[in-house]
């Protein structure tokens, strides 16, 4: 496959997601998705757009009715995502299906989610936090040396901080009967590059409307944005933003469904670090209505500060870049070549 195939199967995606979640995925019906999770109405209504229009199954072959696309080109769908601040776990279906497809599972297709989980003392399994799960239908559990595959049905739920999160325990009866998933990378890095690759829209969503507002709002007689205080704000909050995006691509790079450890370490941490930067800035330059329910900054702020966490924080990400600086034998500069030098198939 060329390089130009390759980015025109990006952009068509990326436009398709794009054009969608513009229309469908409005503060409006993300709000509604929040307060009534799969009850809700919207929550159906969307994912059938999402499904319709061929984004779930972007990453199964032709044959399966997919694009067979790896989750290097699918970067801009999950850009969008993060961009829209989509609270449905299109992210995750995309891949866990790609990966289900790749170890010959024939699953019905659902709302997927990683998660991690330890095995508990009579058999069980318990996921102390699986974001999306008020949303989801199942999940791809990794516990102890196994990645399962679990219908949310008929699993114990628990409330957490955020609406759609949860706690969620399985039965050792469950956890026997659910199909073993062999996947190519530890969860963690699999969900890593994908939250990275959100994280990296939201960051674009929240820089623009930021920037917006600074031009609009008005103070002694003209906007604020002509400050030079709030124009330093602005320019390095720029830098978080595309110095996060290029990492976060960075950290899907490559063909197929497995993303290289080190390159989701990059995406991770950089993003997770810029989303506490950006998100500060943002509520500083709006002042009190950024903090207000009804405006739509929160939306994407609150989203920001949980995903920097799932899947690792920035210190969990740099500890694994540092550990394989240290253990790299030859030249630092050869490593860091290896990981930022991208060639597409």
């Amino acid at each position: 496959m060329t390089n130009s195939h390759n980015d025109l199967n990006n952009d068509v995606f990326a436009d398709a997601a794009r054009q969608v979640l513009a229309d469908q995925c409005t503060p409006q019906v993300v709000r509604a998705i929040e307060a009534g999770g799969n009850a809700a109405p919207e929550t159906t209504a969307l994912w059938n757009q999402l499904e319709e229009t061929g984004l779930a199954d972007a990453m199964l072959s032709e044959e399966q009715g997919g694009a067979g696309l790896g989750l290097g080109e699918v970067f801009g769908v999950l850009e969008q995502c993060g961009a829209h601040a989509l609270p449905l776990p299109l992210a995750d279906t995309l891949l866990i299906r790609a990966l289900l497809a790749e170890a010959g599972i024939d699953a019905p297709k659902s709302r997927s989610v990683f998660a991690r989980g330890t095995l508990t003392a009579d058999g069980g399994v318990h996921c102390a936090l699986v974001r999306h799960a008020r949303v989801a239908q199942s999940v791809l559990v990794q516990a102890g040396e196994q990645c399962r595959l679990l219908d949310l049905q008929g699993a114990e739920i628990s409330a957490q901080a955020l609406a759609l999160d949860a706690g969620v325990r399985w039965s050792a009866a469950q956890w026997q009967a659910a199909p073993v998933v062999a996947v190519p990378a530890d969860v963690r890095t699999l969900q890593a590059a994908v939250v990275a690759a959100q994280m990296a829209g939201a960051l674009k969503t929240v820089f623009d409307r930021t920037l917006q507002y600074a031009n609009e709002r008005q103070q002694f007689g003209r906007p604020i944005g002509k400050f030079q205080a709030i124009q330093h704000q602005l320019a390095v909050m720029s830098e978080h933003v595309f110095a996060a995006r290029m990492a976060a691509q960075l950290g899907c790079s490559g063909a197929g469904c497995t993303p290289d450890l080190l390159r989701v370490a990059t995406g991770k941490a950089r993003c997770s670090q810029a989303a506490l930067a950006v998100s500060e800035t943002a509520h500083a330059i709006h002042g009190a209505i950024g903090f207000t329910e009804e405006y739509d900054l929160q939306l994407f702020t609150r989203l920001l500060h949980a995903w920097r966490q799932t899947a690792g924080s920035e210190g969990y990400w740099q500890n694994v870049a540092g550990a394989a600086l240290l253990a790299h034998d030859g030249l630092t500069l050869d490593l860091i070549r290896r990981i930022t030098d991208v060639e597409t198939v």
